[in-house]
């Protein structure tokens, strides 16, 4: 059986039902990356869920007879690439509540406020999420008087997109009780006007205060956010994620779906604190299809460069204020204590130098100094955006994987100057020269901070351009990756972080079947081509999961 692939004509993609049998598969008719550097084969063989041979047209056809053939038709394939940072039931929840992603301006996101009102009437509070403000006209946040002049009647929760910060109308802060009086949590800040009245502003802690007071969506919601996830995940040419901040109810609902094979992607879990009781205790675990994992807790060092949270050894350059420690470092101390124990792996949050200083040596002394345990137990630091000189090259030497994302700095390079100023700048989004200490990268997205889209990562990876083609004088572009290793961050990179580089990060014989397939060559197509193309065909273990028709 024979079917054909047709990148090049934008017509409807086929979803394919995830509990369709692993398949005998014959992959040619177009380059197909192995992994191992540029290199690529004629064909590739799928026998059993696994790579049988990955070569000439002839050997593989030889080794599966009868095996389904898809031409891809001047495609290429690639091995399964993989999110190293996401948050699933937030990337389905921003399908199914107000998105605010690429809002231009103050004048826009109020106009989507209005639009969301009117198609969503009734009096239960409206929550959205994804504006950024770096771009905006009015080069300002968003405030209560904004949100107010589109609904009044109605509390409004407006998150940011790097979920460090939110904007509320006064109805909202109204229900929340806070006024000029309220304090702020520790690790928290309530914006203020001249005035001395809160702004509509929370940052970090803070949002709690607001949060405590929107009731949570239905449990049939959460298990729909969970399956939109990852559809739109497989639709997109992802084979997995590293799934931050995860529930109990949501791990569930994922071995629900794979036992009922209805999971098109493989999903390596990271608990919130408050659900890492079970993986602190017992380690890490899978469930029986292979494709759900619990291995370990994620813990958040400080806030988010954007909101001035990320915490810096120096005051912002911009403003008063080195950004803010959400977790008391004794908190910290006695969770990586716990999961030194069990085997946890441990996925901590850092911004800011200051940030990844404190995380860097709250696993140091967490492992006494123990070096070669430390390296064996792959604990990560999750965004390591900005590191001072004096620690970069520790992520090598203490064998701690910078778990980083591209698209951040395509983003932040509009605004990133400005907070750190340039002498900071050096060690800001620093890929290369991490590459170059020896330190193991992995590379994700944070959506739904971002788009959560492979190309655009692969973009930022090795353009290191935001998406018009811009980047400053100032902006270290000898810290661009090459092409190969841009794509190693997304393949090997997330294998190693999740101790399965035997089985997956490579198109090899005997490895897992995950294969990654887009309209447009990444290794040789011209930079601004790339981010127009699209996914043609997704495989997890054999099983064909998605197809662009």
């Amino acid at each position: 059986m024979r079917s054909v692939l047709r990148p090049l004509i934008l017509t409807a993609a086929l979803f394919l039902p995830s509990h369709v049998a692993a398949q005998d598969l014959l992959l040619h008719g177009g380059r197909i990356y192995t992994g191992e550097g540029a290199a690529f084969v004629e064909a590739l063989a799928v026998n059993d869920g696994r790579v049988a041979v990955a070569g000439s047209l002839a050997d593989a056809r030889a080794a599966v007879p009868g095996a389904r053939e898809i031409d891809l038709m001047g495609a290429a394939a690639y091995p399964g690439l993989v999110d190293a940072h996401a948050h699933l039931s937030g990337v389905g929840f921003r399908e199914m509540t107000l998105n605010l992603e690429g809002a231009p301006s103050i004048a826009a996101l109020v106009e989507r406020l209005s639009a969301w009102v009117e198609a969503h009437p009734g009096g239960e509070p409206i929550v959205g999420r994804g504006w950024i403000e770096t771009h905006w006209p009015e080069a300002r946040f968003p405030t209560r008087q904004d949100l107010d002049r589109a609904v009044r009647d109605r509390p409004v929760v407006l998150t940011r997109a790097d979920g460090h910060a939110l904007v509320a109308n006064s109805a909202m802060l109204r229900l929340a009780g806070i006024d000029r009086a309220t304090p702020a949590p520790e690790g928290g800040e309530i914006l203020k006007d001249a005035a001395g009245e809160p702004t509509g502003m929370l940052i970090d802690n803070a949002m709690g205060l607001v949060r405590d007071k929107v009731p949570p969506p239905s449990a049939a919601a959460r298990a729909e956010a969970v399956k939109r996830g990852a559809d739109l995940y497989a639709a997109r040419g992802w084979t997995g994620l590293h799934n931050m901040g995860a529930s109990e109810e949501e791990i569930a609902t994922q071995r629900t779906l794979a036992a009922r094979g209805d999971l098109p992607i493989r999903i390596d879990n990271y608990m919130s604190a408050e659900a890492g009781e079970r993986v602190l205790r017992e380690g890490p675990s899978a469930d029986t299809t292979g494709l759900v994992r619990v291995r370990g807790v994620k813990l958040y060092m400080d806030g988010a460069l954007g909101s001035r949270g990320a915490a810096l050894l120096e005051p912002y350059a911009d403003a008063p204020g080195a950004g803010l420690i959400v977790t008391p470092p004794e908190t910290v101390a006695a969770v990586l204590a716990r999961a030194r124990a069990s085997g946890a792996q441990m996925a901590v949050h850092a911004i800011g130098d200051r940030g990844n200083r404190l995380a860097l040596d709250a696993f140091e002394k967490a492992f006494e100094g123990d070096a070669v345990r430390l390296k064996a137990a792959r604990w990560r630091v999750e965004h390591a955006q900005v590191l001072s000189p004096q620690d970069l090259p520790r992520f090598a030497r203490l064998g701690v994987i910078a778990s980083m994302q591209p698209s951040h700095a395509i983003g932040d390079l509009h605004f990133a100057p400005a907070r750190l100023g340039e002498a900071r700048l050096k060690g800001a989004y620093a890929w290369e020269s991490l590459m170059k200490t020896g330190a193991a990268l992995a590379g994700g997205s944070d959506a739904p901070v971002e788009k959560g889209d492979p190309l655009v990562e692969f973009y930022a990876a090795a353009y290191r351009h935001d998406l018009a083609g811009f980047a400053g004088p100032n902006w270290g572009l000898e810290e661009a990756l090459s092409r190969e290793a841009a794509l190693s961050i997304m393949t090997r990179g997330p294998a190693f972080a999740a101790h399965r580089e035997d089985e997956l990060g490579l198109l090899a014989p005997g490895r897992l079947a995950d294969i990654s397939a887009f309209s447009v060559d990444l290794m040789t197509a011209p930079f601004e081509e790339i981010v127009g193309g699209r996914a043609v065909l997704t495989v997890v273990g054999g099983r064909v999961v998605y197809e662009g028709r």
